[in-house]
Order: C-alpha cells, then sequence, then structure tokens
C-alpha cells in the first residue's frame, strides 16, 4: 500500500469519528439512541453510514487493485504523475524516478508563469501571443514524449532480474551471459536518464524563453522568430518530428 493511501485511510478515520463525536457528544448535538424515535433513527443511520464509509474506504484503498492504464491512454498531468509514482521504490531507478516527478512539476510552473507572463505583455488574440503559445505547446508535448519514453522502460523493467544481474548472484549462470544482461539493464538505464537529460534541456529553454519575452519592450510578430530562443525551439520540435517520421 502507498504511503498516499494510508494517509487518506487516516484522514476517512478522522473525518468519521470526527462526525459521530459532533452528533453523538452531548456537549454538541448529543443524540441518543433509545431517548425518541427521531434520535434513534439518527443515531442508527449514522452508525451504519460510518461502518459502510470505512468499509469502502479500507476495500477502495488497501484491497481494490488500481485500474491500470497504457502509456498511449494517458492524457493528463495526474495521469503522468501516478503511473510514475508506482515505480518510486523500484531498486536501480528511484532518483530517476523522483527527478522525472521534480521535471513535471517544474514544466506545469513553468507553463503557468509563461502564461502569465504572455497575457500580460500580448492580448491573446494577437498574432504574437499564438505563436508564443503555439511553440509552448508542441515543446511541452515533447517534454510528455520524454516521459512516455521512460515509462514505456519502466514497463518492462524487471526488478529482481535487475537485483540478480548487478549483484551476480546467479552463480549457474555464465560471466560472459551475466555481461551481456548488465548491459541490457544499462542500456535501459542511459535512456531513462537520456530522456531526463533532454527534458532538463526543455526546462532550460522554457526559461530561456521566459526571459527573452520580459526582457522584451515591444515586438512585431514577424521579428519572433528571430528571437535566438525561439529559434533553438524551433530547431528541437524540428528534429524530433524527424526522427519520428
Amino acid at each position: 500500500m502507498s504511503s498516499t493511501n494510508i494517509i487518506k485511510l487516516i484522514g476517512l478515520m478522522l473525518i468519521v469519528a470526527a462526525v459521530n463525536i459532533l452528533v453523538f457528544s452531548p456537549g454538541f448535538i448529543g443524540v441518543q439512541i433509545g431517548t425518541s424515535a427521531l434520535s434513534t433513527a439518527t443515531g442508527v443511520t449514522l452508525l451504519f453510514a460510518s461502518v459502510w464509509a470505512l468499509g469502502y474506504g479500507i476495500y477502495h484503498l488497501l484491497f481494490k487493485k488500481p485500474v491500470m492504464i497504457s502509456v498511449k491512454e494517458m492524457i493528463t498531468y495526474e495521469d503522468y504523475v501516478e503511473n510514475l509514482n508506482r515505480y518510486r521504490h523500484v531498486k536501480g531507478v528511484e532518483s530517476d524516478i523522483r527527478l522525472a516527478l521534480e521535471q513535471m512539476e517544474r514544466i506545469q510552473k513553468r507553463k503557468s508563469t509563461l502564461l502569465h507572463v504572455l497575457k500580460q505583455r500580448f492580448e491573446e488574440t494577437e498574432l504574437s501571443f499564438k505563436k508564443f503559445a503555439s511553440v509552448s505547446q508542441e515543446v511541452e508535448k515533447l517534454f510528455y514524449q520524454n516521459i512516455r519514453n521512460i515509462l514505456n522502460i519502466l514497463s518492462v523493467f524487471d526488478e529482481s532480474e535487475f537485483e540478480r544481474v548487478i549483484h551476480r548472484k546467479s552463480s549457474s549462470i555464465s560471466t560472459e551471459l551475466l555481461q551481456k544482461k548488465a548491459k541490457v539493464y544499462n542500456d535501459y538505464l542511459s535512456s531513462m536518464k537520456s530522456s531526463l537529460s533532454n527534458n532538463e534541456e526543455i526546462l532550460l529553454k522554457f526559461d530561456q524563453l521566459l526571459l527573452e519575452i520580459s526582457s522584451l519592450d515591444n515586438i512585431e510578430p514577424g521579428d519572433i522568430e528571430q528571437l535566438s530562443c525561439m529559434q533553438e525551439l524551433d530547431a528541437l520540435i524540428k528534429q524530433t518530428k524527424y526522427y519520428k517520421s
């Protein structure tokens, strides 16, 4: 069970306890079972509701298996965060997952800041606003493509096999074969780190774009493509599209 689910379960228990104290305590509402039909009905109903809420919460948070969605079906920020969190404690990739989640938070902040800055400098109907926003959206797509690459690798990453290979626990397997297996897992890790490095570059370019926009006194739509950061972002977008085609 994840720490998030533990916190949710504790929160649910505290809420149920607080409601029951409020309703049954003589110092508050003071409902008593057996004093009157209405009081008894209210008390019994609350008790049944409390038991149902706790039972459902325990089942949902402890025993119900989470619905797994494929990488292709992921759409929202929450989808990506939830799926990355599933691998937070996988040995060998813990630091990479932490970095990926940090990058996710940073891209959200950069996107929000950029939108705020653009609205301060331009009207949303202006061509300049649309050009900057369009490039931002395309670069964000590249960022999430790197996150999808990481999740695809994680979906086939075998933690127990990785431990055996790295620590050479399989005495029955030849040294040569162990070395080949180790190379495969090192390639997995290298590919993940490459995606993380690409996202760091994207975040850096977001920062550079924010700086360039903030430093502008005024700009014509035709001059936007001449900004150094815009040219770098455009080159990054075109390069990625070239490799995908």
